[in-house]
């Protein structure tokens, strides 16, 4: 296990006092992410890394370095979670490193994948179910492909995030929403990995078995929200209070699922539309009929994602969340290549809130920096 999840030296908790308070504007929330949050996250996947290097299947090995190495901001971007209580930021950073390190992992091995078997996809998918159940045995991950020997790297990731659970105060009262949202995120990525001319359909049967709940939105974009680990985040922080009460979980999952998560998630397929049409890849932005639908979805579920956060603890925390989540994406050099997405763009940063240009510079640096 990694020095901040295990019996070995762990980060150092500050002082309650500051630290217990979620931060309500952009600098502050900045300044803890440079300050604490990127150091340590970038200590652990030092840590991870170095496991990953000595996995001994050269395939599994390839994998898991690879996702570190393009996919090092999906942790750092979920780590902003610590931000908002810094005193737990000791089983918060671990445990949020450590459960997206599986998921890019995951995602690597089956987007470049010697398998087609949806039996394959979730079994190693049965991995993320495990990490999120502290009392789950290990099972047999790989047991459906040819490559099997990771000299236990996937399995300490999944008992990183056990142990890490197990010191989450309210983790109980929070257990079956990010258990029902990690189950969703798992079916997508068996549905979306699977041969071409099957997977349309089965994402199909898939939605219609959960359209009624959700009768605001379209196929493809329950989809995209069910992609998206940040609800998963949210209620890990939820969790790290003492005091979490199932009222408040309900607001956490009504507001993230499916509207910051499908913004999220929207945003990024949005700006690789041009990729993933060369690569033969899904995309759920190409669904939309027009760049003009495109705009008009994006802009509702972002005005839905801002009305429903205001009903949540500490609105200002999550409003930076959303107007961080559009600098991120709208800043990225792909944006200028892609006249649509350019158009797009223009449109949702159109009267551009201070805050979120704070976000646009930061995004820019974070990136350069990384």
């Amino acid at each position: 296990m990694p020095k901040a999840a295990g019996e070995a030296r762990s980060l150092s908790p500050v002082k309650p006092s500051r630290s217990e308070q979620v931060p309500r504007g952009p600098v502050g929330l900045m300044l803890r992410v440079y300050r604490y949050v990127l150091p340590e996250v970038r200590e652990q996947l030092r840590y991870w890394r170095g496991k990953a290097e000595t996995i001994p299947d050269p395939e599994l090995r390839k994998q898991a370095i690879a996702s570190m190495t393009s996919k090092q901001f999906h942790c750092e971007g979920g780590a902003v979670y610590a931000a908002a209580h810094l005193s737990m930021r000791h089983i918060l950073i671990p445990l949020i490193v450590a459960f997206q390190t599986i998921s890019d992992y995951l995602d690597n091995l089956c987007d470049r994948s010697t398998s087609l078997d949806p039996e394959d996809f979730r079994r190693l998918h049965q991995s993320m179910l495990d990490a999120v159940d502290p009392a789950e045995p290990l099972h047999d991950y790989y047991e459906f492909r040819e490559e099997r020997e990771d000299g236990g790297y996937l399995g300490d990731l999944v008992k990183t995030c056990q142990a890490s659970i197990r010191m989450l105060p309210s983790f109980p009262t929070a257990a079956e929403s990010v258990r029902e949202l990690v189950g969703l995120y798992c079916d997508l990525q068996v549905y979306k990995h699977i041969r071409k001319d099957l997977r349309e359909e089965a994402l199909l049967e898939w939605w219609q078995r959960h359209q009624a709940k959700y009768p605001s939105i379209s196929w493809n974009e329950f989809a995209a929200a069910t992609g998206s680990t940040l609800g998963v985040f949210m209620l890990f922080l939820a969790a790290s209070g003492t005091e979490l009460r199932p009222a408040a979980v309900k607001a956490i999952h009504d507001a993230y699922f499916p509207y910051i998560c499908g913004l999220h998630i929207l945003l990024d397929y949005l700006i690789d539309q041009e990729e993933d049409r060369a690569g033969g890849d899904l995309n759920f932005c190409s669904y939309y009929d027009s760049v003009d639908v495109t705009v008009e979805r994006l802009a509702l579920i972002v005005s839905e994602a801002r009305s429903k956060s205001q009903r949540l603890d500490h609105p200002p925390f999550h409003r930076m969340i959303i107007e961080g989540l559009l600098a991120l994406y709208l800043s990225d050099p792909k944006v200028s290549k892609q006249q649509d997405v350019k158009r797009i763009s223009r449109v949702l940063m159109k009267n551009s809130p201070m805050m979120r240009m704070f976000f646009f510079v930061n995004s820019i640096w974070i990136r350069r920096t990384s």
